[in-house]
């Protein structure tokens, strides 16, 4: 199985909160994958952040250690289920959790995040939260 990791996922493995790169060891790096989004959205997260220096060094480690997936293949089936999404009165009013939740639908890969509610409205859309609340 093939995963991609929603960016609030790869936030908290950088924060410490998680433990990704055991599941990572356990289920084969080969496996999992970021949305090029993903990559914009820890970026500026670095760059907002208290100590940027810091931050681009650790995002930038984490994401060569992962595959990223480009965006620009997936542009019809974003305008499709954008649409679908619309007419069916369901509209995702965050473009990058769209174009995430549509990177995995184009490339069956079931979808990782802590935002499941973003992406209920998706069909066939594979979802997996692996955060433990307490």
């Amino acid at each position: 199985m093939q995963y991609l990791l929603d960016t609030n996922i790869c936030i908290f493995f950088l924060r410490g909160k998680m433990n990704l790169d055991e599941i990572i060891r356990e289920k084969g790096l080969q496996n999992f994958f970021i949305s090029e989004i993903t990559v914009f959205e820890l970026k500026f997260g670095a760059e907002n952040s208290d100590n940027p220096k810091k931050s681009y060094k650790a995002v930038d480690k984490f994401i060569k250690g992962l595959t990223v997936v480009p965006i620009f293949g997936i542009v019809d089936e974003y305008a499709k289920r954008k649409v679908e999404l619309r007419k069916s009165g369901t509209p995702l009013h965050d473009e990058f959790d769209l174009i995430i939740g549509v990177t995995a639908l184009a490339n069956e890969m079931t979808l990782v995040t802590d935002n499941t509610k973003h992406f209920r409205h998706f069909k066939n859309l594979k979802l997996e939260n692996w955060v433990e609340r307490n």
